[in-house]
């Protein structure tokens, strides 16, 4: 197994277990190389190593992010292997969707007994994401809320640096092109899924991980913020019906994103900066990655 450990991510609690997980590999005769990421990039050239020089598993301990760049290396080399995942971010929409247990013991009994499952994975722009991209409001606060912050206020520091954006959302006029539609307009929000939840928050029902397309939810830009905060509020609780006049659901396995206003959007992949660009392209790669996962998933994953 090559290991790559952010020490850094969540509360930085991982480093008080590492020795504890580490044990738990051996004594299911698992030999180990550990490395600790260094940089943001450092993740990602390292499980193209890993792939590269024969190992047999890919494991990660941190966040979505870490996880982010782990499957970006994996992606890019010419071999791929199974990859395990023990969340220790803030947030962990992709353990939680996966349903990869949140104790570190658990998390790593699903490695040790786990069977590679096939999964989705996101390409845009020609890189890759697990579960998101998006561009709009609120979704700079995932990469620019510093790790102090996150550590000290957990999930809580999203919502906090979320709320103080409200009154200061600009909308983006665009092209958005897909099999089968097309629709201009100006948008707030718009993000392309393989998950359960985002950022904690969002539920997103009836999807599966190797189905072949992503969900797709677009956000126009509301009249006031009256209407601002019905959107908000219908995004967020499961219960309330979706406004259908300002929020648009449907599922593609390609999406074209094009701003009409002659300036580049901002994007974020699983939570890290993704670039800036006018014309935004994303695709699903149909089971590009093998997760390692527990028993009990299979209304996720389609009978293949």
């Amino acid at each position: 197994m090559f290991f790559i450990v952010n020490l850094v991510a969540g509360r930085a609690v991982i480093s008080e277990k590492l020795g504890e997980i580490i044990d738990s590999f051996n004594k299911s005769d698992i030999e180990v190389t550990v490395h600790i990421t260094q940089s943001s990039e450092d993740a990602s050239a390292s499980a193209a190593y890993a792939c590269e020089s024969g190992f047999d598993m890919l494991v990660c301990a941190g966040g979505d992010g870490t996880l982010s760049q782990c499957l970006q290396g994996m992606l890019h080399s010419s071999r791929r292997i199974p990859v395990g995942y023990i969340p220790a971010g803030s947030t962990n929409d992709f353990a939680r969707s996966l349903g990869i247990p949140q104790t570190t013991a658990g998390a790593v009994k699903w490695i040790t007994d786990g069977v590679p499952t096939a999964c989705d994975i996101g390409r845009f722009n020609g890189d890759y994401f697990t579960y998101i991209a998006a561009f709009g409001a609120f979704t700079n606060v995932t990469y620019e809320t510093s790790q102090q912050v996150k550590n000290i206020f957990g999930h809580s520091a999203y919502i906090i640096s979320g709320l103080m954006q409200l009154t200061s959302i600009r909308a983006k006029h665009m092209r958005i092109e897909w099999d089968g539609g097309s629709v201009e307009d100006e948008f707030i929000f718009g993000m392309v899924t393989n998950s359960a939840s985002v950022a904690g928050l969002l539920s997103m029902n009836d999807f599966l991980f190797d189905d072949g397309v992503f969900e797709v939810t677009l956000i126009k830009k509301p009249t006031n913020i009256l209407h601002l905060q019905q959107i908000v509020s219908s995004l967020l609780n499961i219960s309330e019906e979706i406004n259908k006049e300002y929020v648009r659901f449907f599922r593609t396995d390609r999406i074209v994103f094009t701003s009409l206003g002659g300036d580049a959007v901002t994007w974020t992949r699983d939570g890290e900066y993704g670039g800036d660009s006018q014309i935004n392209v994303v695709e699903c790669c149909p089971r590009a990655a093998e997760f390692l996962t527990g028993e009990g998933r299979s209304e996720l994953f389609s009978e293949k």
